[in-house]
């Protein structure tokens, strides 16, 4: 039967969005070829972007009627990979669909090994032959890296873009993350190397004295001319302006003092993140309204739970925000090893679709590196992010219990909370700021 004379209804597979900063992903493998049957969300093919290796479920139950993206090639978020055909049924000839193909090029395209030079090693052994994406083999051609001798974190051994960025550091400890990091690691665990005792001159052997050339000066940065923005950015840019020109954003700032916090943590050796983390949870187990994801201008769903996400800083790698799922049942220190541990798999190109997708709010952290106030942009579909800045110590007036003023060194933070003016209003984001403080301010101290 020919395409003429029938009509079939098609739903497509399209490239997954995992994170606001992916703009492509790379199939690796397809599970599925034309013809086989599919179930919904039963695995079609397995992709790999700079961030995470992971599997794509069928959208729906069907026939493969064609494969567009062959294994090797890499595609924009979005972009159609195949398309199932949802009026088959299972056991029926699929001929017609075959023939509706032309020339059967789809079907050859589950095959192809991909681009020129994606695919190391002896192409007739599959079994020994790996597979790099476009953005490691542009690295390694760059730094004329070999990549076989590189150890890969992904996927059956895949090598991402962190693996080589750490093997061109000469496999150097990866310093704490950065700017919107939600995870510094804690004072006691960091490394420092000891400060060497000041000699004196009678003491510097004499071929010593000269001092020593000075250092090559580092390639210089263009300043000059247009610099076109990397994908990556683009991708940031183009969820933030979505955002900003989506949501009524509105910002909201308290002052609460972490001495207690400061306390607490010290003596379970943590950092503040967890009881800020913790804080907030019981906050927005108060206020739910800011425990929700706004569905267009109509609809706001609340959640009983609350699925925190935390902005994770990948440096050049972009940014992405990983969600605890069920975080109201962790204690500070569940928390703390959650925090720690995506962080973590964030770096090393490890997290899974579901955690990535699905939050309720989210927290994001740049005080670890010493900015005291920010207006974070919210992450839709959510209507609320919080901002967590700087612990400083600094003069206050506090006020005893029989009135009188004093001034202290305390230990002082900003509270930075981004809201949807659609979602809420100006006093219940207030509130909900006020009641965060006081728990931080009023916390157990063992």
């Amino acid at each position: 039967m020919s395409s003429s004379s029938t009509s079939t209804t098609h739903i497509d597979v399209t490239m997954p969005q995992m994170g606001v900063s992916v703009a492509e992903g790379t199939v690796v493998e397809w599970k599925k070829q034309v013809g086989d049957w599919v179930e919904a969300d039963e695995i079609i093919c397995s992709i790999s972007t700079d961030k995470i290796d992971t599997d794509v479920e069928s959208p729906a139950t069907g026939r493969v009627a064609e494969i567009i993206v062959s294994v090797g090639d890499t595609v924009d978020v979005g972009v159609v990979m195949a398309k199932i055909a949802t009026d088959a049924r299972p056991g029926e000839a699929h001929a017609s669909e075959n023939e509706d193909l032309g020339t059967g090029e789809a079907a050859a395209a589950v095959e192809a090994p991909g681009e020129a030079g994606e695919l190391i090693g002896d192409a007739t052994d599959k079994s020994q032959a790996k597979r790099y994406s476009p953005v490691v083999m542009r690295m390694a051609a760059e730094h004329n890296i070999d990549l076989s001798q590189i150890e890969g974190s992904g996927r059956g051994g895949r090598i991402s873009k962190k693996d080589v960025l750490a093997h061109l550091e000469g496999g150097a400890e990866e310093p704490p993350m950065h700017i919107e990091s939600p995870y510094r690691p804690d004072e006691p665990a960091l490394k420092r190397k000891p400060k060497p005792r000041l000699q004196r001159m009678d003491e510097i052997p004499r071929e010593a004295a000269t001092p020593p050339a000075a250092p090559a000066p580092a390639p210089a940065v263009p300043v000059e001319g247009a610099q076109p923005l990397s994908r990556m950015r683009q991708a940031i840019g183009s969820r933030m302006v979505q955002s900003l020109q989506t949501a009524a954003t509105c910002t909201t700032i308290a002052e609460a003092d972490m001495s207690r916090i400061e306390a607490a943590r010290k003596a379970a050796k943590l950092s503040y993140l967890p009881y800020q983390a913790r804080a907030t949870i019981e906050t927005l187990l108060e206020f739910p309204m800011l425990n929700a994801t706004l569905e267009g201008d109509q609809h706001t769903v609340y959640s009983d739970a609350v699925h925190l996400g935390i902005a994770v800083s990948l440096g050049s790698g972009g940014l992405i925000v990983p969600i605890i799922r069920d975080a109201q049942d962790l204690s500070v220190e569940g928390l703390a090893k959650r925090i720690k541990d995506i962080a973590v798999r964030a770096r090393n190109n490890q997290l899974k679709p579901d955690e990535v997708s699905g939050g309720t709010f989210t927290i994001t952290n740049p005080g670890g590196y010493g900015s005291i106030m920010a207006t974070p942009v919210i992450n839709l579909p959510q209507v609320g992010i919080l901002d967590t800045e700087a612990v400083v110590k600094r003069p206050v007036v506090i006020t005893d219990e029989l009135g009188n003023d004093s001034i202290a060194i305390r230990s002082m933070t900003y509270l930075c909370m981004s809201w949807d003016h659609r979602a809420l209003d100006g006093a219940y984001a207030a509130q909900f700021l006020n009641a965060l403080r006081k728990k931080l301010e009023s916390w157990p101290i063992s």
